[in-house]
């Protein structure tokens, strides 16, 4: 009988920091997940990419008009599963549990201004997330209240700077232990903010 696997949860962190995975010539999107003393706690993959996908990726910049599909790990193994479908104007992205079942959507709710992405689970919106100033890299995440959940920012001192020592780094502060389905919701989108969500820097900040 296979042992469960056991390890840190992404849902037990109240701090995330997200490192893109430096290469020679990026054809994948790959993220590596640190809690907030310094130690790998997941990742984020783009998956399924074939190799005609990837000619494209480094020949062109058609890419963004593909569909994307990521998966969000920690010790456990795979815990999200996101699909953003190629778009043309709005992004969103399908977020869904590893056996098929879907928990909601991440949609643009805007083109022009300060972009923001609403957290739809069913017809119901649970909450937000809001570039503040995106070239500082300041997001609000709320619930369908308003209130501030989490915050995506470069602005935190609580770790070591060589973490930040690139521009490919940036922190998730959870404020408090999120209900379901609001924290995978949270979790999808603050992780994928760059990979997922951040298409057209123009109008964002």
């Amino acid at each position: 009988m296979q042992q469960a696997v056991s390890g840190p949860s992404l849902y037990d962190q109240p701090v995330l920091v997200v490192s893109q995975r430096t290469k020679l010539v990026e054809l994948t999107n790959e993220y590596a997940v640190y809690d907030g003393q310094g130690q790998q706690v997941g990742a984020v993959v783009q998956v399924g990419q074939s190799t005609v996908r990837k000619a494209v990726r480094l020949l062109s910049s058609l890419d963004q008009f593909l569909t994307h599909h990521l998966e969000v790990r920690d010790a456990r193994g795979p815990v999200l599963v996101l699909t953003r479908p190629a778009k043309l104007v709005r992004s969103r992205v399908v977020v869904q549990r590893p056996d098929g079942t879907t928990l909601g959507e991440i949609v643009q709710a805007n083109v022009f201004g300060r972009i923001r992405f609403d957290l739809v689970v069913g017809d119901q919106v649970v909450g937000s997330i809001q570039a503040e100033n995106w070239i500082a890299w300041d997001f609000a995440v709320l619930d369908a209240a308003g209130t501030e959940v989490a915050r995506v920012t470069k602005k935190w001192e609580g770790l070591a700077r060589t973490m930040f020592t690139t521009a490919d780094r940036y922190v998730v502060l959870v404020h408090y232990r999120l209900p379901e389905p609001l924290a995978s919701m949270v979790i999808a989108s603050a992780l994928t903010v760059d990979t997922a969500l951040k298409q057209d820097e123009r109008g964002l900040n």
